[in-house]
């Protein structure tokens, strides 16, 4: 699928997230959790947490690893790279990555 047949969830303004924190939102169903990396970089993984089964990964911390930016789980502290949902502890605990775009100023997701 490409960018243009996914379907787009609106789900905040971007200025409504602080750079560097999350925010969780319900899109297609799912509890997906949204970054604000900096001022304008945005990412969107899967909220809960594979091994806790807890919808909060949009609390954990965001910050890096080498090249990668993560956000650490609040439970187990596992890192989740944002780009892709890799586990970089446990990459059989991984989760998905979503599409994120702005548009007017609104921050939208596409449930993968």
């Amino acid at each position: 699928m490409t960018t243009d047949t996914l379907n787009w969830t609106a789900v905040c303004a971007a200025d409504d997230i602080l750079p560097n924190t999350g925010v969780c939102a319900l899109v297609a169903g799912q509890h997906v959790a949204i970054f604000r990396v900096g001022q304008d970089q945005f990412f969107a993984i899967d909220n809960v947490d594979p091994k806790s089964n807890a919808s909060v990964l949009s609390r954990g911390l965001v910050g890096n690893l080498g090249e990668r930016t993560v956000v650490a789980s609040p439970l187990y502290k596992n890192h989740f790279d944002l780009r892709n949902g890799e586990c970089i502890e446990s990459p059989e605990l991984s989760v998905r990555a979503h599409e994120v775009r702005i548009d007017s100023g609104r921050v939208l997701v596409a449930a993968a």
